[in-house]
């Protein structure tokens, strides 16, 4: 199992995740069209070349999701029960096309549940950065984590 079981985390463990991943042209039109968010700053070259940005911007939610998916080989992948809930999510800088990023995360607090004993709640505070070092993407993730078995 990659990921890590609740007892394993620690409150401040901090993952500086080895894989990045540069975003596509394609990455962004198709999930914006897949999502149904036709908002032009992600699909009309034309429309925003008039922006303050000047060129297409990547869906945000695209982001979001690259985010947390590039944390989960490191820290979740087979052993989370479910996300419970995303806060604090701001996007501080646009991430554009061919732009770069990578992942850190912190596990900010552990709890037990009170409703499985065969598990635990964990929060994670997920940042990305570009590759010019400026932080894109930044949220809090709380998930419901598998405890070891015995």
């Amino acid at each position: 199992m990659a990921g890590l079981w609740f007892e394993e985390f620690k409150e401040g463990m901090t993952f500086d995740h080895p894989w990045t991943r540069t975003v596509t042209e394609m990455d962004n039109v198709l999930f914006s069209t897949l999502t149904m968010n036709v908002q032009p700053l992600h699909l009309d070259e034309e429309f925003a070349s008039k922006t303050e940005f000047g060129q297409r911007i990547v869906n945000s939610l695209f982001t979001l999701g690259l985010m947390i998916g590039i944390s989960v080989n490191d820290t979740t992948l087979g052993t989370t029960v479910a996300n419970l809930g995303m806060t604090d999510t701001r996007f501080p800088r646009p991430v554009f096309h061919g732009d770069t990023l990578r992942v850190q995360t912190k596990v900010v607090s552990l709890r037990d549940s009170k409703s499985r004993p065969n598990a635990g709640i964990i929060e994670f505070e997920h940042r990305a950065f570009n590759q010019n070092g400026e932080e894109v993407a930044y949220c809090r993730r709380q998930a419901l984590m598998r405890r070891k078995p015995a």
